[in-house]
Order: structure tokens, then sequence, then C-alpha cells
């Protein structure tokens, strides 16, 4: 992928992206992946961290956004899935709405 937008997403891979955004910081457990596609059907696991002590919680101002550039961390989480024919994400770290670690099968 190229520069890409959210705009320039499958339907799939948008949503992903908003709900990396929306966690802002935890993880996504179990994420279904079928034919290069995350898949919400089942729902994956969300855990959610806080932080104490006036931490960023809550969703990431992109999140409201209707476009704007991936970061590479998203290109290379929407890279690494659309290489999975089928399988399953085992894990996603997330960080300020942005993907840092991956486990997967």
């Amino acid at each position: 992928m190229n520069q890409p937008t959210k705009s320039s997403l499958s339907a799939a891979q948008a949503q992903l992206v908003q709900l990396l955004q929306a966690v802002n910081f935890g993880r996504v457990e179990a994420l279904q992946v079928t034919q290069g596609q995350p898949s919400f059907d089942p729902p994956p696991r969300v855990i959610q961290k806080l932080k104490f002590g006036g931490g960023e919680n809550g969703p990431r101002a992109e999140f409201g956004y209707s476009d704007f550039r991936l970061k590479h961390g998203v290109v290379e989480l929407l890279e690494l899935i659309s290489s999975i024919e089928k399988g399953e994400i085992r894990s996603i770290e997330i960080r300020f709405g942005l993907p840092c670690t991956v486990e997967f099968e």
C-alpha cells in the first residue's frame, strides 16, 4: 500500500482502523481474517487499558475524521492481514490508537 488514506480502505479495513482509534490503549484479540480482510463475525475481543492521573483515555481525535493518511504501523498491519487467506490475529496491542505488536496464526 502506498500512502493510503482511510477513504481508500475496504469497509472491513476502515472498521478495524476505527476500532483501533476507539480503543486507543489496549488490545484486540481473536480477530478473524478471511480472504485477506478482517472479519467481525464473530466479533473480536476488546480489552481496554485506562490510564489514571489524566491519561489519554477515550477514543483518538481521528476517530471522528472521515479521511486522513494512515500511519505506517496501520499500513503494516493491513499488509499483514492482506497476506493471510484464512486465519486469526491472536492479539493486536494498541498504543495511541496505533498497532504496536501483533500475534497471529
